[in-house]
């Protein structure tokens, strides 16, 4: 997970510290529990969150998946292959999350 968490984020953390360990042990657990590489498991996550159309989740992903070395391209492959899923207006809306991250002078892009 990166470092700097978002401000709504820290304060939970802080507010309830023992509810944000257990949050995180699950998803540790998540991670673990079956065959796929964690480049995969990024992918996957970012798609997730793409297709139930959650913000914050898909800033979290493409994040994530920066931070674990996925390349800005792959990432945005994922939202192109949401077109004949989801439709192109969810792509468009995807891509302009994770344009929020992926500028070069954003966050974590590159």
């Amino acid at each position: 997970m990166p470092n700097k968490l978002p401000q709504p984020v820290e304060e939970f953390k802080n507010n309830y510290a023992e509810i944000w360990k257990a949050f995180t042990q699950l998803g540790d657990r998540c991670h673990e529990a079956g065959p796929l590489d964690e480049r995969t498991r990024r992918l996957v996550k970012l798609a997730l969150a793409i297709g139930a159309g959650l913000e914050g989740a898909t800033h979290s992903a493409v994040r994530n998946a920066l931070a674990a070395g996925i390349g800005p391209e792959d990432l945005r492959h994922v939202a192109v292959l949401a077109i004949t899923t989801l439709g192109f207006p969810a792509t468009m809306r995807a891509l302009t999350w994770m344009g929020d991250d992926l500028k070069p002078d954003g966050p974590r892009g590159k």
